[in-house]
Formats: structure tokens, sequence, C-alpha cells
């Protein structure tokens, strides 16, 4: 079957063809790009106007067709620059996953202004260490962040603000009726591919966030990327089960719909869903907050054929009791992105999902978006794969020397193509660290394997130094997560005394059960070597901690587990 997939990807990358790929000049550098990729989020965006009548944002009891949305862009472009927002001017959205989230930001795009992407879990200083730090010219927010920006307000006397879906506005507040109230002319500009689209910040585990430039360049060749990579595994797949490969490329009668499940301010939501959507003319399912039982209802109602969120969510999704009830024969994707998806999860979804094919994408906020791509069949066939490195990138992983290493062989991941970032806003130090000669240092440890499928075994900084031995945390879960009694589990180093570091592990069990830390750590010892079970148990009683883009935090158990408590 993976001769089918080399066919494949030789096919729809000859020139010519719709993924071609060329040669271009970033920053000094040559690069590998989409010879066809559009030049800006702008083109991106007028190109769906063609999709009129069709469902784009559902939110609760309200519905958005592309007709309406484009008219309400158009609206807000208008608003902006006539409020003396320019291009390369930074525009900040702080919401929940509201459709005014998606309708500013393609407004912003489209009018070469940069937008910055606020994380909704941020309290007022780290509200305002974001603002001051990405130069915010205007801030769009909802009710919450609202509160929170007004106990700062001090510090910013000439923002301006918007407030989205907010009772009472302010007066030093504008309501969003009257930015809809601008005529729907969108203003013309023109767009370089490299200038900034938007800043994401990194969720990084030590110091303050760093502010990633996202360009047009980068988020149109991701968005491009996310396509291949399913089109180019599906038509492999059937070809090798002598099936017809599918038509995804709008033959298909059925509308794309989608539930956007995590944050649309980091690139798993925003990049690689709902632009992805967008293009395909897709329905984009917004929620106020994740819900299993509520995802299960919204499935049946709105006739979703793809899931994407983090792998813990679809884990809930096939757990939960109204999955055995709810009509998902629409869905025929269960995604996981932001993290690994764990071993067993692509099993139970094969198993138990009715249908639905397992996939998942390994990738990054500094490559806006994703690097490899693992679906279906080459999935089930390689669970522990992080997927096809994409035909847009060079890859190679390196010692600690920085020489290149051979096939197979482990070392930190580093990629090249259009889909790296610039750089971190006003960090040249950080950015010449992580970015040298064009070539992105993930901080992933990880090695390739003769089909150009990608293993990561742990983060650089992610693993427990034991007596000399290296234990990779990933490994330890992956373990502990075949134990029928864990829901939830994320595995960290705990300081000791004698070996310098010994391996931890935080348990969230699964509904009904009552496992113990004995029982789990003689489990594991049948799963690996003795010397990578966990000595220090917790064994808690309310699902694990975690950021705004679901990922467990493990700093956060780290400094309030006490080793007193572990069993």
């Amino acid at each position: 079957m993976y001769k089918e997939l080399q066919e494949t990807i030789d096919a729809m990358t000859a020139p010519g063809q719709m993924f071609n790929i060329t040669e271009v000049e970033v920053a000094g550098q040559s690069v590998k790009a989409w010879a066809m990729a559009p030049g800006s989020l702008r083109d991106i965006w007028l190109s769906t106007a063609g999709h009129a009548d069709k469902d784009y944002l559902v939110y609760r009891d309200e519905r958005w067709t592309y007709a309406q949305a484009h008219e309400e862009v158009a609206r807000i472009a208008n608003w902006l620059v006539a409020n003396g927002i320019g291009q390369h001017d930074h525009v900040a959205i702080a919401m929940r996953n509201y459709p005014e989230w998606m309708l500013s930001y393609w407004a912003i795009a489209s009018i070469g202004a940069v937008s910055v992407g606020v994380n909704a879990w941020w309290v007022p200083e780290e509200l305002k260490y974001g603002l001051k730090d990405s130069g915010t010219k205007l801030l769009i927010c909802d009710t919450e962040r609202l509160a929170r920006f007004d106990e700062i307000r001090g510090d910013f006397p000439d923002l301006k603000v918007v407030a989205v879906r907010v009772d009472d506005v302010p007066s030093w507040a504008t309501p969003w009726s009257e930015v809809l109230a601008a005529e729907p002319v969108m203003p013309e500009v023109s767009i370089d591919p490299d200038d900034d689209a938007c800043i994401f910040y990194t969720s990084g585990t030590t110091g303050a966030p760093k502010g990633a430039q996202l360009t047009h360049r980068g988020c149109v060749n991701n968005l491009l990327s996310v396509v291949f990579g399913t089109m180019s595994q599906s038509t492999a797949q059937a070809k090798a089960q002598g099936k017809t490969p599918p038509d995804l490329l709008g033959g298909s009668k059925t509308q794309m719909a989608s539930i956007v499940a995590t944050p649309l301010f980091h690139v798993t939501a925003n990049n690689c869903l709902a632009q992805t959507a967008t293009i395909a003319g897709g329905k984009l399912v917004h929620m106020h907050k994740w819900d299993a039982g509520e995802a299960l209802r919204i499935i049946e109602e709105e006739k979703i054929t793809v899931f994407s969120g983090v792998p813990t969510m679809s884990r809930e999704i096939i757990n939960h009791p109204d999955f055995a009830t709810r009509d998902t024969s629409t869905l025929t994707a269960l995604n996981g992105g932001g993290a690994a998806v764990q071993p067993d999860l692509v099993g139970k979804i094969d198993k138990g999902g009715r249908g639905a094919q397992p996939g998942q994408g390994y990738g990054m906020t500094e490559v806006c978006g994703i690097i490899s791509t693992s679906t279906g069949f080459f999935l089930s066939d390689k669970p522990s794969s992080a997927g096809m490195v994409l035909p847009i990138y060079d890859v190679k992983c390196i010692d600690k020397e920085g020489n290149t290493l051979p096939v197979g062989e482990t070392g930190e991941v580093c990629v090249r193509g259009a889909q790296v970032i610039k750089g971190y806003l006003n960090r040249p130090e950080a950015t010449a660290e992580t970015i040298v000669d064009g070539w992105l240092h993930t901080g992933d440890i990880g090695y390739i394997d003769a089909d150009n499928f990608i293993y990561l075994v742990d983060r650089a900084k992610d693993m427990v130094l034991r007596g000399g031995e290296n234990v990779f945390c990933s490994e330890v879960e992956t373990a502990l997560y075949k134990h029928p009694d864990v829901a939830e589990c994320t595995v960290f180093s705990v300081p000791d005394e004698r070996l310098g570091e010994e391996v931890g592990a935080a348990i969230f069990p699964a509904q009904g059960t009552q496992p113990t830390a004995a029982e789990l750590r003689e489990f594991c010892k049948t799963q690996l070597a003795a010397y990578k079970a966990p000595r220090y148990i917790w064994i808690l009683d309310e699902p694990l901690p975690r950021n705004a883009s679901g990922k467990f935090v493990k700093r956060t158990l780290q400094e309030s587990l006490e080793l007193a408590d572990a069993g």
C-alpha cells in the first residue's frame, strides 16, 4: 500500500497538476511551496463567494450562509479601514469561538491587517502582556474579555475596543451593531505573500508566550497541505483496496461539516479546520463549551462529516453513553491534532467508530499548521506514527552536534518549507535559535522511517532523565492508556535525590473504576522495562487540567501535587 501511496504522490505533484511543487525564495532561502497556492488569505476568502446559499457558520439557533458571511465580512473590513486600521496594523480578537471570531479574522486578513489571536483564558495581566507585546491598535472582544480588559484599561488609553455579544456596552467601546452598519464594500488592497497574516501566541511551558508571525504564504500553503494529505492517502487507500478513489474536490453532494471544538486562536482549529472547511464550502458549527454529549447531538442534527479536536475529545465521544443511540452515520473521520493520538485510540476508533476512520496531524504554530498527516488505512497500519511527512517539506533529524542522522535514527526533528513562520515578534534571539538557515528546529525528538512516516518519541525537554537513562513520557503514557481503568493520564519528571529524576504519572480513572497505584505500576512493568514504570502515581478525583488548546498541563501538576499523596 505504500507503493500505491508513493505513486499517488508522484501523480498529484507532477508538473501541471494541482499539487505541483515549486521553489520560492523566502527570507533569502530557497524553500518548497505549492506552485498553485493563491497569494493571500484575502484571495482564499474572496474565492468562496460562489458557495452563496450554503450554510457556513452555525451557533446554537443562529446561522450564516456564505452570502451573508461575505456581506458581513465586507462591512467589518470597510469599518476597520474607515476607523484607521491599515495594512500591517495589529487587531486583537479576544473571545470564545463565536462566529464573529471567523468573520473578524477574514475581514482583517482581507485588508492586509494582522489578526492577533488572544488566548481566551488569559487573566488581565496576561492580556496586558499580549496587547503590549503585539502592539495592538484595536481590540475586538466579548463580554468576559471586555471585563478583563476593563481592569487594565488605564494602560491602553488610545486602544480602540469593539464589543461583541455585550448587552450593556460601555461608552468607551463600540457595539458590534455599529460595525455591521458600515457599507458592505470590500476595500481594495494588494497583499504580499510574505506579509504577516496573524500573530498566534505559543503555549510554551516556560517564560512569557512568544508571538509567532504566521504569513499569508505560510497559511495558504498549510491549507493546501491539509487538503493534499487527505486526498493523497484516501486515494492511495482506495487503490490498494481496489476501489474507486473518492472525489474530494467538490464532486460529492454531501456538504463537509465540522464542529469547531478547540480554540480558534490556535492553528489546529483555525488554520487546519476552519480555513480548510471554508475553501471547501463546508459548514462550521461553533460550540459554546466542549461537551461530548452536546457534540454528539450536533453530529446527529447538523450531519457532521469530519470531527477534529484534541485526541481526548474523540476518546470522550466514542466512550460517551449517547454514542450508541445518536445517529453518527454521516461521520467519516474522527481526527486528532494538537497532541499525539494514542495507539489504543486508533484501534478503538477502527473497531467502534461505526464507519468513522481515525486520523491525525502533527504540526505546530511555527509551521502555520501541519508537518505530517495520517488517515484511515495508514494510521491503522502505523498507529504509533505521527504520519506521512508532506512533500513540500525538507525534513531531517539531527544529533546534539547538529549532524544529520540516517533514516531510522532518533534525533531532533527539523523541517524547512514555505509554511515555516517568519519568526517570533520582538524576539530576534529566540527566532535565530529556532530557525537556522531556514530550518525550523521543532524541539521534538523522533525519527523518519523508510516510507517517509515520522515517529515522535517526545519533546526534547519533556523526558525523564532517570539515573542516566532517558524515559520518554509519551511511551509511558501509551502503556498506561492500554489499561482499561485509565481515562486520562499524563507522565512527567519528579525530582529524586538518588537518580536525579523519577517517573511520575497523574491518572484520572475511567467511570466506575477504582484502580490502585500498585496495580497500574505493575501493569506498566508488563508493557515496558521496569525502570520506565512510574514510581509516583497520583490517582485524581477530577479530570486532568488542560490549557486552552486542550493539552494536559504537566507543569501545573508538577507544581501542585504533593509527593506524600502519591501511591
